[in-house]
């Protein structure tokens, strides 16, 4: 091991190459300032190669499976539809290296010095950067800490050949013929539909007492209706007790309803939260405050405790999202270049890429009233939209939630096809603190799905065009 006995001096350095991270380098390297970023695995971090990314790959290659199979109704008829799981994953595979070697090129191009290695806070302006035989001294003005999260391992279901987290479930080696999914929230959901879809037997155990917890039932229903025509059985308020581990598979012991339960499998998919990757990098040496669950506390500008030193994604609370670091990341690359830039998550969206897609911003119809503003709400239906209706993709429904005094829109939910996609709209529509009218007058294409967000609009305001006026109060 060599050890440099002279430091390098960087103005803000980064430390890990995510999607929190990278994006604060390119951003505080566009202010002016010398940037070094440290990354000890890929750039990208667990969103482009073993999370976001994989993950929607592996998901939009199961539908394309389901659509050639049953697309009998609008007359076309497919013949011995196979999958060749390799080529899902030499597919998959080939993605992510564009978009890393993407990352690569961005943060060459706005001169940012990339480093290999683990970092670890020697003091509030110096980290020892530790390489496979190097080990060099940096010293920094600012720090952005963006370290990210790794899966949660139960103590009774350790990971190994049998008993996978989400990274082992992207990439098996083939479709496995049953899986039990412990844990029903967006990633157990996301994962579980992608192998359902595939053919594999899904099993989902879930401690709540619905899956996806953090959307209205109203959502969550659709999609596990949608679930069980799969042929996915669901067990909530259901607890996963011990698993027993074969070289061919595996045994899950659970308990529902006070009774046990013992399923046999493939593979068990564990998939129960994430855990913040801030225990082994010395910040706790160096004064940075941290909750009991080792999440690092921030205030509205990203910075912690010891002033010049930032954190961002998924080591601070809130939802372990992509795009929550990539948005904290800005932010602190601007709080440390002397903007005023203050973070607000009213506008931040939840996506889930079930089947169907949920998407929500801003307030929940019972969070609003909770908080005591005075609200109205409508549901548009995908039912009766045209564009629906030819992707056969007719389930769900869009819901506004609108302030009674003003008819500002505070919050939106969507559960239908592609609402991913037209969330953005209604988070536009919300950060300009916009009226349902301002989304009535602006004209929406024929026939498309953004079309919904202008019915759901006329709905809340009493004058839908294409549904009975049942306004909701």
């Amino acid at each position: 091991m060599i050890t440099s006995d002279f430091a390098i001096a960087t103005e803000t350095l980064i430390v890990g190459a995510g999607p929190g991270g990278y994006v604060a380098a390119i951003r505080a390297a566009q202010l002016g300032q010398k940037v070094t970023i440290v990354e000890k695995g890929k750039l990208g971090g667990a969103c482009l190669n073993v999370g976001c990314i994989p993950s929607k790959a592996l998901i939009s290659a199961s539908h394309r499976y389901v659509m050639a199979k049953h697309s009998e109704k609008t007359g076309v008829k497919a013949e011995n539809v196979t999958v060749d799981f390799s080529k899902v994953q030499e597919w998959k595979t080939s993605i992510v290296k564009k978009l890393t070697d993407g990352v690569e090129g961005l943060l060459k191009g706005n001169n940012v010095e990339i480093v290999y290695g683990e970092a670890y806070f020697v003091d509030a302006n110096t980290v020892r950067i530790m390489a496979e035989n190097h080990v060099q001294t940096y010293e920094f003005q600012n720090a952005i800490i963006a370290t990210g999260s790794r899966p949660v391992e139960l103590p009774n279901f350790p990971f190994s050949k049998r008993v996978i987290d989400s990274t082992g479930a992207l990439n098996l080696p083939e479709i496995p013929k049953s899986l039990v999914v412990i844990g029903g929230g967006y990633i157990g959901t996301e994962l579980g539909t992608a192998y359902a879809n595939f053919g594999t037997k899904v099993i989902i155990v879930e401690s709540a007492d619905e899956i996806l917890p953090g959307f209205e039932k109203q959502m969550s229903a659709i999609v596990k209706r949608r679930l069980k025509k799969k042929g996915v059985d669901i067990f909530t308020n259901a607890f996963a007790k011990g698993v027993e581990e074969r070289e061919d598979g595996v045994t899950v012991t659970f308990e529902v309803k006070g009774k046990t339960k013992k399923v046999a499998a493939d593979y068990v998919l564990v998939t129960v939260g994430r855990c913040p990757n801030t225990d082994k990098i010395g910040i706790d040496r160096i004064g940075v405050k941290m909750n009991d669950r080792g999440f690092i506390e921030i205030d509205k500008q990203c910075r912690t405790s010891v002033p010049n030193i930032y954190a961002i994604g998924d080591i601070v609370q809130g939802p372990p999202l992509a795009y929550k670091a990539s948005y904290e990341g800005k932010i602190a690359a601007e709080a440390i270049a002397g903007f005023q830039s203050q973070i607000s998550y009213l506008t931040m969206p939840m996506v889930v890429f079930s089947d169907p897609e949920c998407a929500s911003v801003g307030y929940f119809e019972q969070q609003a009233k909770e908080k005591g503003i005075d609200v109205m709400t409508a549901i548009f239906p995908f039912a009766a939209n045209g564009r629906a209706l030819v992707l056969d993709e007719t389930d769900g429904f869009m819901k506004l939630v609108v302030r009674k005094e003003d008819n500002v829109v505070i919050g939106a939910q969507i559960v239908g096809p592609h609402a991913s996609d037209m969330i953005a709209e209604l988070c536009l529509v919300i950060e300009a603190g916009m009226t349902a009218e301002d989304i009535v007058v602006t004209i929406h294409a024929h026939p498309t799905l953004g079309e919904i967000a202008m019915e759901a609009a006329e709905a809340v305001l009493g004058t839908p065009i294409h549904i009975i006026n049942r306004r909701m109060s």
